[in-house]
């Protein structure tokens, strides 16, 4: 069986947290717990008129790529909650394929 994991492509999140939110409600998190957290790199200037903000989920310790849904066929919360798609679930060695497509840098998480 081939090895599962989730990519990440940091350019196309839009910090709309329903990542976070679909993981709290799935694996039933306490206040202060996450199983992915959304960070923000601080907004810098490009011009006089525009600024820009990067959006970072970072799945933590408490992560286990929904197992329970996975084993049942289903793709992690985080995934099919996920407004900007930027998240996806998969075999390693097609999400590697996929990443190298990208003009662009993505992180690949396993656990």
């Amino acid at each position: 069986m081939a090895k599962k994991g989730l990519m990440i492509d940091y350019l196309l999140c839009t910090g709309c947290h329903s990542c976070e939110v679909s993981c709290k409600l799935e694996k039933k998190l306490s206040t202060g717990a996450y199983g992915i957290k959304l960070a923000e790199d601080a907004p810098w200037q490009i011009d006089e008129d525009t600024w820009e903000y990067k959006w970072l989920p970072v799945p933590t310790q408490l992560c286990d790529l929904c197992e329970d849904r996975t084993a049942e066929g289903k793709e992690p919360s985080c995934v099919v909650h996920c407004c900007s798609h930027c998240m996806h679930y998969g075999d390693l060695d097609e999400l590697a394929k996929k990443m190298d497509e990208l003009d662009r840098k993505a992180v690949l998480y396993t656990i």
